[in-house]
């Protein structure tokens, strides 16, 4: 980019593994901050052992996906002598992040309690699975398991199958995500005042708050959203996959505007007389029977006719599977596929971030081998290389 990125200067220190965290943070060290990752001596980040795809024994694909452009320090947090330094770099810090099990945080000296001490201005937050301060709190927990809890599983896949999860790990990006929200809005707070705090986020809380509109449709009356054939939407059709000859098409005629649109495009104007479907309700009582009438139409030709035909005046997709999506010309287009060195992958393919400043793509870098940068952080912090040998020769680090 060639202006400065809005992070540039803040200095970020996590105890991170796995893939909410890291998601969270990888977005602030795209942003520009300095993200220094806390990793375990000799083993480091669990993600890195993640396979199935490795550039090197211990270096995973799968970790590359959640922590581009960080630095890696190695340092046992467990010892009085790694508690010694995390205190040392917390004093020229601007957060500290983890999330870790609940019930950690505390003993490892990673809230604003402990942190604060060193440097009043820190903003400490903290990611686990049901939150620090509750009988949950030593209970280990993953991304399927909120799934499953908070309903997202019953409300997906098709009406006679087993509950479904997403595809993706989709809580724990979303948890990621807004843990990042609330310690950005916390660090703005720092800045004007210079007193940071505790910022907590849970995945049960955040699976949870994405059950958004049904969740309210069921608070308040009693309406529980089951699931639809085809993805479809609850309450409204036709929006919802359609059979097209060479495979599957998502339509969505949200809006009463784009039923018009859709059934004059595809050359059966007719159907707005049919009683069945004059309205929007109507076509909700009868979505079986759309979804018929649809079928025949849509089946007739191949999935590229019908978006010729209807991109652009409606919203429209392909179903793509992932060597489809990830192939799409679109996407190197628009430039959400970039490409950054590693030692050992001169053109390794990662994502790039969906957020622009002024109209760019932030820059990328690789993830960072376990431990590269812990001589420079030491010797940034004014440890002497004597002392980062001894250091190591003990291994804190």
């Amino acid at each position: 980019m060639t202006a400065p990125l809005p992070l540039a200067g803040f200095r970020i220190l996590s105890a991170e593994q796995y893939g909410a965290g890291p998601y969270g943070t990888m977005f602030l060290a795209q942003m520009g901050a300095e993200v220094i990752k806390i990793e375990p001596p000799g083993v480091g980040d669990t993600a890195r052992a993640v396979g199935p795809h490795y550039l090197r024994e211990g270096e995973s694909l799968y970790f590359q996906s959640f922590n581009l452009n960080k630095r890696s320090l190695t340092l046992d947090l467990n010892k009085p002598e790694g508690q010694a330094i995390l205190a040392r770099l917390a004093a020229s810090s601007h957060a500290m992040v983890n999330n870790l099990r609940g019930d950690l945080p505390d003993r490892m000296g990673l809230t604003y309690a402990k942190m604060g001490q060193a440097n009043p201005a820190i903003v400490c937050a903290h990611l686990s699975a049901y939150g620090r301060d509750n009988e949950r709190r030593r209970w280990p927990g993953y991304d399927y398991l909120m799934q499953a809890e908070a309903g997202w599983m019953a409300m997906t896949g098709e009406p006679d199958a087993p509950p479904t999860r997403a595809g993706l790990s989709l809580v724990d990006f979303i948890t990621g995500t807004i843990m990042t929200i609330g310690l950005l809005g916390a660090l703005v707070d720092a800045q004007r005042t210079g007193k940071g705090r505790d910022v907590d986020v849970d995945l049960l809380s955040a699976a949870v708050h994405q059950m958004s509109y049904p969740a309210l449709w069921y608070l308040n009356e009693g309406d529980v959203t089951g699931r639809v054939p085809r993805s479809a939407h609850p309450s409204v059709t036709p929006s919802q996959m359609f059979r097209a000859a060479d495979g599957w098409l998502f339509v969505m005629a949200q809006l009463p505007k784009f039923w018009t649109v859709l059934i004059e495009r595809i050359g059966h104007p007719e159907l707005a007389a049919d009683p069945r479907f004059a309205t929007p309700a109507d076509r909700l009582a009868h979505r079986d029977a759309l979804t018929d009438v649809l079928d025949g139409i849509f089946g007739t030709q191949p999935v590229g006719y019908w978006m010729d035909l209807l991109a652009s005046h409606m919203p429209v997709s392909p179903v793509y599977g992932l060597d489809q999506a990830l192939d799409s010309a679109w996407l190197r287009e628009t430039g959400m596929i970039d490409s950054v060195s590693h030692p050992d992958r001169d053109e390794m393919q990662v994502l790039a971030n969906p957020i622009r400043f002024d109209g760019e793509r932030l820059p990328n870098r690789a993830a960072p081998l376990l431990g590269a940068d812990t001589d420079a952080v030491l010797a940034e912090a004014g440890y002497a290389a004597s002392e980062v040998a001894a250091l190591r020769a003990d291994g804190i680090v």
